[in-house]
């Protein structure tokens, strides 16, 4: 993989609403970039059906709750901003579903309200309270169906109409699921994206003897080691050679592997799944590989990746390279007053020169923030975002080791690794004119973490004879740092 960041088209700079490629040629329109969807008119004369409607957010995520706090913080909020959400509660911190969320009940697992937005970094609890004391509009459990961009009208599924003056779409992204013929909708086989999903799979944990996870990227790591603190017979299946194939290299896998292997979770690996079956109660009990071989499961966890969730707006501009609706360097889409942001939107990743689209709590936050400032204020700042990705498992009480690791750059060119895992190990992207690309550091100290984006932003030269030298992880940070 090219990247650990989605997406690998060749655009960069752009002019006016719309995205421009190098050399000056425009995007297609639009229109020609996607049929219109689920369309509707409004008579001009029609009533609506939201009090605010200066400001509009599409989705109830990470993203929604950051541009929220952004408009409060501006004296914007207040009787001219409504968000329309599918969940039943306010924006939350969601990389809590597949970690904390799914520690066993006597393990402390987190619960809301304890991780609203915007907790995660160090802000304030924004509760169903705080938005009704900030005079936000939330409508829940009603998720927009259509949309006309000539009338700047909105229909949800439960048929209000709502106007907009500007629209922030903050949809996120649907997990992929497994076909319903072979079996991917059976009971007991969950999907995560929000915390309806984690109730149901905690309810399911909580009775099950035998767990298979399907995939070897975040979520299926993140869920095996949640399950480990429930004791539980746990399998990861995948088609790849090792876990964490888009970021971690053949011999950084292995170190985890082992670990998880040590907590009793078993790999099948390069294996493909034929079907799910189910047992005589309509339940999932087994899973069928595509070399006829079977591993019994009584609960199966399905993490192989999410789709951005683009629907009804399909007509706003999809980037057809790397999916999403595409923005420009400060989340307008080719629209006027119609803007994207978080998993959804496909941005110029500007220190890399590409489009891409990034699913990732970090990026959540800072295109919230830089796109709701550039729509309240006179900043015309390009948004210029360092890839960021980390994970934290295994601390749940009682775990003999916990994990953390955070990985900030571009993974591109030879590799470096440095230490023996006991507990640290640092691995260096390092590409042909010897410029660091990306640094990964696992079990570091807070000023080694801080490090990190410092290395990776400056692309510092470095000396990879000397790094591979390095007779410790903190002699190799200390030569890396050398070359700022």
């Amino acid at each position: 993989m090219a990247s650990a960041a989605a997406g690998t088209a060749g655009y960069c700079s752009q002019t006016s609403w719309a995205l421009r490629r190098l050399g000056g040629a425009a995007l297609p329109s639009a229109a020609a970039a996607a049929p219109r969807r689920r369309s509707f008119s409004v008579s001009a004369a029609a009533g609506f059906d939201n009090q605010n409607r200066e400001y509009v957010i599409v989705g109830g995520g990470n993203a929604a709750g950051y541009a929220a706090r952004t408009f409060v913080e501006h004296g914007m909020a207040d009787g001219r901003l409504c968000i329309v959400s599918k969940e039943a509660v306010p924006p939350y911190e969601r990389p809590a579903l597949t970690k904390g969320y799914l520690f066993p009940p006597e393990k402390k697992p987190a619960r809301l309200p304890g991780f609203h937005t915007c907790v995660g970094s160090g802000g304030q609890r924004q509760t169903a309270e705080w938005y009704k004391e900030n005079g936000i509009e939330v409508l829940y459990e009603d998720p927009v169906e259509a949309f006309d961009g000539k009338t700047q009208t909105l229909k949800t599924s439960s048929g209000k109409i709502l106007k907009y003056g500007s629209l922030i779409i903050s949809t996120g992204c649907a997990a992929a699921r497994l076909p319903e013929k072979i079996g991917g909708n059976l009971p007991g086989v969950h999907y995560i994206r929000d915390v309806a999903d984690a109730d149901s799979l905690v309810s399911s944990l909580g009775n099950a003897k035998k767990i298979v996870v399907i995939g070897g990227g975040y979520i299926g790591m993140e869920v095996a080691a949640a399950a480990c603190g429930w004791n539980l017979d746990t399998t990861i299946i995948f088609p790849e050679d090792h876990i964490m194939p888009r970021l971690f290299t053949p011999s950084l896998a292995k170190k985890y592997e082992e670990l998880y292997e040590q907590n009793g979770v078993k790999f099948v690996k390069g294996a493909l799944i034929d079907k799910l079956d189910a047992g005589s109660d309509g339940r999932v009990s087994s899973a069928v590989l595509k070399d006829g071989s079977v591993v019994e499961a009584d609960t199966v966890i399905v993490g192989i990746g999410a789709k951005p969730a683009v629907s009804p707006f399909e007509a706003v501009g999809v980037n057809n390279e790397v999916g999403g609706i595409e923005v420009d360097s400060m989340f307008r889409t080719s629209i006027p007053s119609i803007f994207a942001i978080g998993d959804v939107a496909a941005f110029p990743l500007k220190m890399y020169n590409r489009i891409a689209r990034v699913e990732h709590v970090d990026h959540a936050r800072k295109s919230a923030h830089h796109c709701i400032e550039t729509l309240l204020t006179s900043q015309a700042k390009a948004y210029d975002y360092l890839p960021y990705f980390y994970s934290r498992v295994f601390e749940y009480e009682g775990s003999s080791r916990k994990i953390w690791w955070q990985f900030y750059g571009d993974n591109v060119g030879e590799t470096v690794e440095v230490g023996n895992f006991d507990p640290k190990i640092a691995t260096f992207w390092i590409d042909s004119d010897s410029r660091l690309k990306g640094v990964f550091l696992e079990s570091g100290t807070s000023e080694e973490f801080a490090l990190l984006p410092k290395l990776a932003r400056s692309q510092p030269i470095v000396d990879k004879a000397k790094l591979k030298s390095a007779s410790s992880v903190e002699d190799a940070l200390e030569i890396a740092s050398s070359s700022l």
